[in-house]
């Protein structure tokens, strides 16, 4: 919407469309895009694409890309008012997809539709989106702002990603290199991540709960106790936090940690086989696109704690354990597929990483389990 003549500007103010505060917008936007910087970034901020080098050291290089959006989650910072962590999450859906692929996410690009175009507004949305850059390790490069008035209301917003990755031909991962008997590691998410919220928003509304309820409270209401038995069931330090500073807590971004976690094993002559991002679909709907066909996953839920914020949404709901894995993340962000003797030391990385990790099941033969590509059971049962 910049370099507009006098003509163009008043056309677009007749049609509702405030040309001067897109203006205003990319020069409020500005600092956080340069704060994504790499080198292979060619040019700035103004043109009609994003010119980007491939990084050295590659042999056969391979583009791995990825759009995806918010969902619902952004009515929940709507009406808190806070739009500086979701743009987190918007980049979290992508670039954690990438890493699936064995890829480093190297460029991103956001699409922001508004009702009307508020530049403090739109700054702040794309603060967060830098922030998720920054936190993967991508570029941001470039982006589109469009106001959409009379189609969306004036506070209304909309995001959409798209990451570009680049991957070493042979050593991409395709969902095939798993076998029986692999063990799968799970790393623990930061909450309910960016999916299931048209249900959480409908628990909301049925229940009459407002986001700004103590979060303690909610708890309360969700698990039948007192404030001090509140205490037990929620993590220290949320107790006092509204619910929707809790469900806005932004989704942890784990592509870095991924490559770094493979990139060890290697070094200590391990093979990461698999990677799954639980997103849409939960472990039931993810976990099998990290194996082969003939192969199922075999999870033993007992085996990682589920965060407050799951359990309290499923209990509203009334979602029975199975449910809220297929609907939720249950506590599982991401899922890596190692070599049972990786197990122990995927653990121990991730963890040094400061990103909880657990083995929560196995890789075993699909006709092992009825033909299913996953199962629930006890380990050793």
């Amino acid at each position: 919407m910049s370099g507009k003549t006098a003509a163009d500007r008043s056309a677009y103010a007749a049609s509702g469309v405030d040309v001067a505060a897109g203006e205003r917008a990319v020069e409020l936007m500005r600092a956080s895009v340069a704060s994504t910087a790499r080198p292979e970034v060619l040019g700035g901020l103004g043109g009609f694409g994003a010119a980007f080098a491939i990084p050295a050291g590659y042999r056969e290089p391979v583009i791995v890309s990825s759009t995806d959006g918010v969902g619902t989650k952004t009515a929940i910072a709507q009406a808190v008012g806070r739009l500086d962590t979701i743009g987190i999450d918007l980049v979290a859906m992508c670039a954690d997809d990438v890493v699936c692929a064995g890829a480093e996410p190297v460029a991103f690009l956001d699409y922001i539709a508004v009702g009307q175009l508020v530049p403090e507004r739109v700054a702040s949305l794309v603060e967060g989106i830098a922030e998720g850059c920054r936190q993967a390790g991508a570029a941001l490069v470039g982006g589109e702002t469009a106001e959409h008035p009379g189609l969306m209301e004036p506070d209304e917003f909309d995001l959409a990603g798209f990451c570009v990755g680049v991957g070493e031909r042979s050593l991409l991962l395709d969902g095939t290199a798993a076998r029986a008997g692999d063990a799968i590691v799970g790393l623990a998410s930061s909450g309910l991540h960016a999916n299931g919220y048209s249900l959480v928003r409908k628990v909301l509304a049925g229940l009459h709960l407002e986001l700004d309820l103590p979060y303690g409270g909610a708890a309360c209401r969700a698990f039948g106790c007192s404030m001090s038995g509140a205490e037990l069931l929620v993590e220290p330090g949320l107790i006092d936090a509204t619910l929707g500073e809790i469900l806005l807590a932004p989704t942890r971004i784990y592509a870095r940690d991924v490559l770094a976690i493979r990139a060890e094993l290697e070094a200590a002559g391990h093979e990461l086989r698999g990677v799954a991002h639980i997103t849409g679909g939960g472990l039931p709907g993810n976990v099998p696109r990290a194996l082969p066909e003939h192969l199922g996953a075999r999870l033993d839920p007992s085996s990682w704690p589920v965060p407050s914020v799951i359990r309290l949404v499923s209990a509203f709901g009334m979602l029975g354990g199975p449910e809220q894995r297929a609907t939720f993340n249950a506590g599982i962000g991401m899922v890596l597929v190692v070599p049972p003797e990786a197990a122990g030391p995927t653990v121990e990385l991730a963890r040094a990483r400061g990103v909880p990790a657990w083995v929560i099941g196995d890789a075993v033969e699909a006709a092992a389990l009825g033909g299913r590509r996953y199962a629930e059971e006890a380990r050793g049962a």
